[in-house]
């Protein structure tokens, strides 16, 4: 799933960034440089909304950026992730499954090598309208 929340930038100090997302209570991070402070939220903002995806919490909505308080020296960006994208890289491992089919599909699949794990994988990422 595609999620785009606000993040709100603070300078702390010098140089380092505190990077918070103020519609979670998770996903705060930090970067010494700006650039590195919105890559480290990228993957901040990721990991919760995922771990929020498979714990079965309820997702809230991002709030609009201009209706955010902030202080003056704070920034205010957009920062967008997508959850299927994490899953299909991190969460990767294979499961076992069993599965039925006719005895003559199974004969003239094994003689044509067709990769049945492979086969299958194709099938449910179209049926599910998953890209590949």
């Amino acid at each position: 799933m595609r999620y785009v929340y606000p993040a709100i930038l603070r300078l702390e100090g010098d140089k380092r960034y505190f990077v918070f997302f103020p519609d979670l209570q998770r996903g705060a991070t930090q970067g010494d440089t700006l650039a590195d402070a919105i890559s480290m939220a990228e993957d901040s903002l990721c990991l919760a909304l995922y771990d929020m995806e498979e714990s079965g919490d309820i997702i809230p909505a991002p709030s609009k950026p201009r209706e955010l308080e902030i202080k003056n020296e704070d920034m205010v960006t957009l920062v967008s992730v997508d959850t299927e994208d994490y899953r299909r890289y991190y969460d990767n491992k294979l499961v076992k499954k069993t599965l039925n089919i006719p005895s003559w599909l199974n004969k003239r699949a094994e003689e044509a090598n067709i990769n049945f794990s492979q086969t299958l994988q194709t099938a449910l990422k179209h049926a599910l309208r998953i890209a590949q």
